[in-house]
């Protein structure tokens, strides 16, 4: 199985200390790859504007790459502001092919709606991911978005953290997602590596989602911009709370009704059983099947639990005021808020999202069963 390791605090720390809290749940998982997301990203020797700028996450394998990465970005553009070079110590990477690794600032491009901007940054990440892939894939590309930075590599997760020098706090976030476990179901692709991305909406998943094949083909079918890639059955859980927010217009709320909806003879005493029959039938080949637990973040640093409804996989959610941590297991929660009140860790029921708001003082339990407000501005 995967393990899964989120922290999200107020103040910016190591992505280090969540990779230590992996450690804490090492016999769950192979070793085979970590895919690490941050946000509310800070550099030590560059002062990063989230407002100005977006970050551009990836690897590229060649030299040529880098050259031509820098040309096509110019081309469309965009002005390179910073390039993070990690501390790498090559020695404890398994793949050789590593050139290297890019972490870098552009400025916003002036005169775009926010509308258009999402466009141009989602539409300039799967350029480049193309791009790679028609050279023999010496660039990949996983991010480009304000305010998020993303790693992915082959190895034990702390030996991945030991070869960037994630400990030396040159980079810090406010939020840091993390998997352990490369897709090994089928060959080793740095794409199919959690957490997934697509305009500022990440999730992670542990578990296996059977009814992959009919929902990649509905969404695949809905001919939206990066409703692709799929080397992963995990991927489209991320696309789905795109679909369930940007797409339809739908609070977060909504989600779960789409994954997971309640039966009949539960939404016939709903207060709004009549709208959610109707998105059930709507969503129907959205709906998971299998053993799974969801966790992802929002652009805003919203943070969310949900399980499958048949609640067949673990997660565990605790914290304080400020931090909290959501994990596979009860010791990565230890690992990465020691100074917390255990008892009032919560393990979601399968009617439950747990949401973890930007603002961290407390923890939301949202259930299924409750009414929930269908305005997104409200």
């Amino acid at each position: 199985m995967c393990r899964l390791a989120l922290k999200t605090a107020d103040i910016p720390f190591s992505p280090y200390e969540v990779l230590n809290g992996m450690e804490a749940m090492q016999e769950g998982y192979d070793g085979s790859g970590l895919g690490l997301l941050l946000r509310g990203v800070s550099f030590e020797d560059y002062k990063y504007k989230k407002e100005e700028q977006v970050i551009l996450s990836g690897i590229a394998h060649t030299e040529a790459a880098v050259r031509r990465l820098q040309r096509l970005m110019e081309e469309r553009g965009f002005e390179q502001d910073y390039d993070h070079r990690f501390k790498v110590n090559a020695d404890l990477i398994e793949s050789k092919d590593r050139y290297q690794y890019i972490v870098r600032v552009y400025k916003k491009p002036e005169g775009l709606t926010e509308k258009e901007l999402e466009e141009r940054l989602m539409q300039t990440r799967l350029f480049l991911r193309r791009n790679g892939e028609e050279h023999g894939n010496d660039l990949t590309v996983f991010s480009f978005w304000p305010d998020v930075v993303t790693i992915k590599e082959v190895g034990w997760p702390l030996e991945v953290g030991d070869a960037l020098g994630l400990n030396d706090d040159r980079i810090k976030a406010r939020v840091v997602m993390a998997q352990g476990r490369q897709n090994t179901n089928y060959g080793i692709n740095l794409y199919a590596c959690h957490p997934f991305f697509i305009q500022g909406i990440a999730t992670m998943t542990n578990g296996e989602n059977t009814a992959f094949i009919p929902i990649k083909e509905w969404l695949e079918g809905k001919n939206i911009p990066g409703y692709m890639g799929y080397q992963s059955d995990s991927e489209v859980f991320a696309h789905i709370l795109h679909y369930v927010t940007k797409k339809l217009d739908l609070p977060l709320a909504a989600y779960k009704h789409v994954i997971t909806p309640l039966k009949s003879e539960e939404l016939d005493a709903h207060p709004q059983g009549d709208f959610l029959k109707g998105l059930r039938t709507s969503c129907r080949r959205l709906i998971i099947d299998g053993p799974n637990a969801v966790i992802g973040t929002l652009p805003d640093e919203t943070c969310m639990l949900a399980m499958d409804a048949k609640k067949l996989r673990p997660a565990t959610v605790g914290g304080r005021p400020g931090a909290w941590a959501i994990a596979s297991e009860m010791c990565g929660v230890e690992a990465l808020v020691p100074d917390r009140d255990p008892t009032l860790d919560f393990q979601p029921m399968r009617e439950h999202t747990v949401i973890i708001p930007p603002e961290r003082k407390e923890l939301q339990i949202w259930s299924q069963f409750d009414q929930f407000t269908l305005s997104q501005a409200a």
